[in-house]
């Protein structure tokens, strides 16, 4: 079965920087495109980047662009995504997340169990 496990979430201080981890299984990770997607407390799930399968074609919302990068190592099935310049709204809790397909946009069919990312001094 599909298992997505992310790590490297944490307590930073308004300015740092951050680096997620998504270990991918039970699939062919390099055919799929993958996803991190974030939910703020009390608000609603907002996507935050994406990238292709083969890693060339990239999303980011404006929140995080120009700030964060994702990127992919498909010889290691993970998914990364670094986050610099890190404010307090970035305070979230971020999911690891399988496309349904190899490109940008499609719908999402497997959730990590998410990483807390706290942003505060």
């Amino acid at each position: 079965q599909v298992q997505l496990v992310e790590s490297g979430g944490g307590l930073v201080q308004p300015g740092g920087s951050l680096r997620l981890s998504c270990a991918a299984s039970g699939f062919t990770f390099n055919t799929y495109a993958m996803s991190w997607v974030r939910q703020a407390p009390g608000k609603g799930l907002e996507r935050v980047s994406d990238i292709t399968s083969g890693g060339s074609g990239k999303y980011y919302a404006d929140s995080v662009k120009g700030r964060f990068a994702i990127f992919r190592d498909n010889t290691k099935n993970t998914l990364y995504l670094q986050m610099n310049n890190l404010k307090p709204e970035d305070t979230a809790v971020y999911y690891c997340v399988k496309d349904s397909t190899w490109a940008l946009g499609s719908k999402y069919d497997a959730w990590g169990q998410g990483t807390q990312v706290t942003v505060s001094s």
